[in-house]
């Protein structure tokens, strides 16, 4: 039977944390160092390792813009602090205006206004003691299953990635959309070849037709570069890990989504409107990817990697799990799940979808993942245009 319900944080609008944190949000590189000092200095407090801000198209500050919103917004986290230089391309004005649109308090510290890096970064860790302290009044409570919306990532992959570590989330993600939760399968470079298995399950013709737009154009984006993309789908370390073309990559890849039907098609960073399986159309970069799943309002992310990938996220606890046993027994520290027990006959794939189903549950109730233990907080994200 399943578990109906787990313990989280329920928001005064009605979503769920699994997590409380104070989000420190630098508008810029300039303003990174002071938010980095800010963060250090409060437990609670988690850096949104943003670098951008200046010298980048409008486009490319609107995309990060509604990012960092989506990320003051997030429902693990309790209060946000918007650090500003004063004099930076993106309007720290207007992301501080879109992050009080959501529920939790965000203040906004503009280096240039308050006097220098020492006066901004005392008043910010007194903010965020302060926004730490209030967070208190969250106790965990049961939530329905339902509330989850988790996000299903891949990277540093090898051939056990599609035999045991990919198949088995699927699993996992069946089970999480027939309790009602919200799936969010990403990375459309890593479709190519395989897109017509996810357009077959596509539960309108309109959908399958916007997958299929969407492919072609990354396709499209990718040959009018000029290079030559092999060797980068699959990338060198995929080809060492055995697999031998971006179909076979593709092929695995798509499995992570399971085989319910696809549901809506999301842009980068765009929170899942109704529950089921839903596509998102962001980069294959593992960091930008997961990037885009946490602004989407993701309480778990699910990062299936046969090489062994450590990344993690400031705001949202990232699972690991690899297909590959000698990648468990060297990277033990940065791995949660061993699903590498299917290639070895110790487990069945659905098997291992109900530790993955178990492991979510554990997390979102409190557990630490590896990569929150070792303090990976790894932020990237899309950009079209040049820097200049």
């Amino acid at each position: 039977m399943s578990k109906p319900s787990f313990s989280g944080y329920l928001r005064p609008d009605g979503s769920v944390g699994v997590r409380n944190l104070v989000a420190i949000i630098p508008s810029c590189g300039c303003a990174q160092h002071a938010a980095r000092r800010i963060a250090a200095a409060v437990p609670e407090a988690a850096l949104v390792d943003y670098s951008g801000g200046c010298g980048e198209t409008s486009a490319d500050l609107e995309v990060a813009t509604r990012l960092l919103a989506g990320y003051g917004r997030h429902p693990n986290v309790v209060a946000s602090i918007v650090v500003s230089l004063g004099c930076e391309g993106l309007d720290a004005h207007d992301l501080s205006a879109r992050i009080a649109k959501g529920w939790p308090p965000t203040e906004l510290l503009v280096i240039q206004e308050l006097g220098g890096t020492e006066r901004t970064i005392a008043r910010g860790i007194e903010l965020a003691q302060a926004f730490a302290a209030d967070a208190q009044r969250y106790e965990r409570e049961p939530c329905p299953i339902s509330a989850l919306t988790v996000g299903l990532e891949c990277g540093g992959s090898d051939a056990t990635s599609g035999l045991a570590a990919n198949p088995s989330l699927g699993a996992f993600a069946d089970r999480l959309v027939a309790l009602g939760g919200r799936t969010i399968l990403p990375e459309t470079s890593e479709l190519l070849g395989a897109e017509h298995i996810l357009m077959a399950r596509a539960a309108t013709p309109e959908l399958a037709s916007e997958i299929e737009r969407i492919v072609k154009a990354c396709e499209r984006e990718l040959k009018a570069t000029g290079e030559d993309m092999t060797g980068k789908q699959p990338s060198p370390g995929n080809i060492r890990g055995g697999i031998s073309t971006v179909e076979e990559k593709a092929l695995g890849d798509v499995l992570k989504g399971g085989s319910t039907l696809v549901i809506d098609v999301l842009t980068y960073g765009q929170p899942p409107r109704k529950p089921g399986l839903s596509f998102m159309d962001t980069p294959g970069n593992d960091l930008a990817s997961v990037t885009g799943l946490a602004a989407a309002g993701c309480q778990v992310i699910i990062f299936t990697t046969g090489r062994g990938s450590p990344t993690g996220n400031a705001v949202v606890p990232v699972i690991k799990v690899t297909g590959n046993p000698g990648t468990y027994a060297r990277m033990g520290d940065d791995m949660d799940v061993n699903a590498g027990e299917v290639i070895e006959g110790k487990a069945t794939i659905p098997e291992m979808g109900n530790r993955i189903y178990d492991m979510v549950l554990r997390v979102a109730e409190g557990e630490e993942t590896a990569a929150e233990r070792t303090g990976h907080q790894e932020f990237m994200m899309l950009r079209k245009g040049p820097l200049y």
